[in-house]
């Protein structure tokens, strides 16, 4: 016995709007400068296997902090507005 199979349409996903991919940018660009200040700090003090594990997370962070930096400069927002808006982001995050 063969079963009929039916399938169904997917909706489509909202859109975001142009300011809220910017600011989902910009707190991109904020959470990777902190992870990449941390996993600095971190290699300061890592040991042996640990220091192989933080050089790879400072490169993989630093190449991805540069991609998401040329992203902003094309959407035309300055890295002097974001060092601005890190702190009300990283209150909006924890509260």
């Amino acid at each position: 016995m063969q079963e009929d199979y039916k399938y169904i349409k997917e909706q489509k996903i909202v859109e975001k709007t142009e300011i809220e991919k910017e600011m989902e940018l910009i707190r991109s660009i904020i959470k990777t400068r902190e992870e990449l200040k941390s996993n600095n700090k971190n290699f300061e003090y890592a040991k042996e296997e640990l220091i192989d594990y933080y050089t790879y997370q400072i490169k993989a962070n630093q190449a991805k902090l540069d991609y998401l930096i040329k992203l902003a400069k094309l959407k035309g927002i300055e890295v002097d507005m974001i060092n601005n808006k890190k702190y009300t982001f990283l209150e909006e995050e924890v509260g």
